[in-house]
């Protein structure tokens, strides 16, 4: 209380002792007909509180217990001079002190309560909250405390309410609040770090229980929950077969490989190679690969690394080895165990098989040494000449490549290769030689190389370009279209002798109609089998693209006769013929200049083809040399055998 409080009632009482009971009972005081108000805050009051009733000679003026600026005597009335706010003060204050010549007479009290009004939003002490949530949390533990997630609100008799939103499509399914009131985050159901690493909510927050009353504020807020991947799941073998979002039903692999022999690269399995990752792909832990057990006599090596499976020692008899692989994590927390099965059976020693008897390919003249031949059915791909063991596919990788008759190209690989400038056009035959260096079975194929200053294909300007050649008149291609056509009527002819020398016996019968006689050469384009495609990582085998077919030559082009030394050969003129007739000429195990062709007419869907083949005679070495003897007693350095 202030002084003035403190002082007056000892002067009222000393007045009133001073005087008589009559002079006593004409004091005057001041006072007021009500002492307290009620009034809702941010409410402006403009007419007087209250009307103080103030004695003949007397004067009221506000204590020092007033609450600041609250209030103003205008008068003889008590204005409010604010307008209140129940959150900043709850209960105003009035001292009116009353006074006559300086001397305090009256002390009265006039309070005004604030009440409170919903006039402010709540609010959260976040905009987003990011959190991590292990992926093994057990199910109705709370990831995130009600103290963290809740808001506050000015109005302090406010009861808030929460709701949890999801923004992550089927969030809602794993957390939900513990309560309206409380606004703790639980989890309801186990957490799945591949289908949902993370979820994303917005927690919305009201302080009224319903949304459409007056007046209602809400706040909202972003949660978002990130999964952090545990290790739950061992190490998989691929392929594997989910059963359900934790189990893999992983692969079991198979093999087979030839008795006798050590191949020199990794088993060619099935489905695939051997390769496990880690289940819980979030972790991703190295994997380390082990032979458990069933290596009998060590004859098989895994790699530690890559799960590659080898052989140590060849296996004398046929036997059937049944592998436990073991697949571990590298921080050795979980491993699993799957079976590879191993066959052990006889080769019977079959040579590698082609499946093209002709390669075509091209490079451009001028080439230098090192410049890699281009398909001719693909000009922007490189020639590839494969060829596959027929029994077992592991030994494919043990076959070698190398051209036997020409010293222009070289095969890398399966590539081809230059090893000398190219300084003349033409077409260039080289045989291919392939060979099994575990089984020593060797094959043969024909690789037709035309060296052209012209473009591929590919790349060659469509006609009436710029690079379009425009040297040939009407006169030069009507002459050229006789020539032509002079060269299919021998090849008709030709063929017609061919064929009824070595069918006439079998069209005389039939009703006329010839049989079909089946190829005796191997010509499969497609050579691999399905069941050879393996799952990724291991390449998927790729069928080679059926070879272009080559123009036919005009014979006034090329001049008749043995080709000079170091020049290519020339294609036998009934080879040329027969692709004018045919469309599709296939060289059995090459072709080479002044040769005695033989031929036969294959029928193949609904047309018929020529294959040419080039007897044992011996030749012109293509690369200069020639061989000694004539007849049929030598030899040349390139030839074929026929079918």
């Amino acid at each position: 209380m202030g002084s003035w409080a403190l002082l007056w009632p000892p002067l009222l009482l000393t007045g009133l002792l001073g005087r008589s009971p009559g002079t006593v009972a004409q004091v005057q005081y001041c006072s007021v007909n009500k002492s307290f108000f009620e009034v809702e805050e941010n409410t402006n009051v403009t007419e007087p509180l209250v009307d103080i009733h103030v004695p003949e000679g007397q004067e009221v003026t506000l204590g020092p217990l007033s609450t600041p600026f609250a209030f103003r005597i205008q008068g003889n009335q008590l204005f409010l001079n604010v307008s209140p706010d129940y959150e900043e003060n709850s209960l105003l204050e009035a001292q009116l002190l009353c006074q006559s010549g300086g001397t305090p007479v009256t002390q009265l009290r006039v309070f005004v309560s604030v009440l409170d009004v919903n006039d402010n939003a709540p609010e959260f002490p976040f905009t987003t909250k990011e959190i991590r949530v292990e992926e093994d949390t057990k199910v109705n533990s709370t990831v995130i405390p009600e103290t963290e997630l809740q808001a506050k609100d000015k109005d302090k008799d406010d009861i808030l309410f929460y709701t949890l939103q999801e923004a992550t499509a089927g969030a809602s399914d794993y957390f939900s609040l513990v309560g309206v009131n409380h606004p703790a985050l639980r989890l309801d159901r186990p957490l799945d770090f591949y289908e949902r690493p993370n979820m994303a909510f917005r927690l919305l927050v009201r302080d009224t229980p319903e949304e459409n009353v007056e007046p209602s504020h809400t706040a909202t807020a972003t949660l978002v929950l990130n999964v952090v991947p545990a290790d739950l799941r061992p190490p998989w073998f691929l392929p594997c077969t989910f059963s359900d979002g934790y189990v893999c039903i992983q692969a079991q692999y198979h093999g087979a490989v030839p008795t006798g022999h050590t191949l020199p690269s990794p088993l060619v399995l099935r489905p695939g190679p051997i390769y496990a990752e880690d289940g819980d792909r979030g972790i991703n832990q190295a994997i380390i690969y082990s032979i458990f057990s069933g290596n009998v006599n060590g004859t098989f090596v895994i790699h530690r690394d890559s799960g590659n499976l080898t052989m140590a020692r060849s296996v004398p008899r046929a036997m059937t080895f049944l592998l436990l692989v073991k697949g571990q994590q590298a921080d050795l927390a979980r491993y699993s165990v799957t079976q590879v099965t191993v066959e052990a059976v006889a080769a019977a020693g079959s040579p590698p098989r082609f499946p093209q008897s002709l390669y075509r390919g091209t490079v451009a003249l001028g080439a230098g040494a090192g410049v890699v031949v281009k398909d001719a059915a693909a000009p922007s791909q490189p020639l590839r000449v494969q060829a596959r063991d027929p029994e077992f596919s592991d030994l494919n990788s043990a076959i070698t490549y190398r051209i036997t008759n020409h010293s222009h190209f070289r095969m890398e690989g399966e590539v081809v290769l230059t090893t000398t400038t190219l300084t003349q056009a033409g077409a260039f035959y080289a045989e291919v030689e392939a060979k099994n260096t575990v089984t020593s079975g060797t094959a043969t194929t024909v690789i037709e190389i035309q060296v052209s200053e012209q473009e591929p294909p590919s790349t060659a300007m469509p006609g009436g370009g710029p690079s379009e050649d425009k040297r040939f008149s009407v006169v030069d291609m009507a002459a050229l279209g006789g020539v032509l056509g002079a060269l299919l009527l021998l090849a008709l002819l030709g063929l017609t002798v061919l064929v009824h020398k070595h069918y006439g016996s079998r069209l005389k019968c039939c009703s006329g109609k010839a049989p079909e006689p089946q190829p005796s050469g191997y010509d499969n384009q497609a050579f691999l089998p399905d069941d050879e495609a393996n799952w990724a990582p291991a390449p998927s085998p790729t069928s080679d693209a059926k070879p272009a077919e080559a123009p036919p030559t005009p014979a006034s082009s090329r001049a008749p006769g043995p080709a000079p030394p170091g020049s290519a050969p020339e294609a036998p003129a009934a080879a040329v013929a027969g692709e004018a007739r045919s469309g599709e000429v296939h060289p059995d195990e090459g072709a080479a200049a002044g040769g005695r062709v033989q031929g036969r007419v294959v029928r193949r869907g609904h047309r018929a083809e020529a294959d040419v083949v080039v007897l044992n005679t011996p030749t012109l070495d293509v690369d200069g040399a020639s061989d000694s003897g004539s007849g049929d007693e030598g030899r040349g350095a390139w030839q074929g055998s026929p079918r």
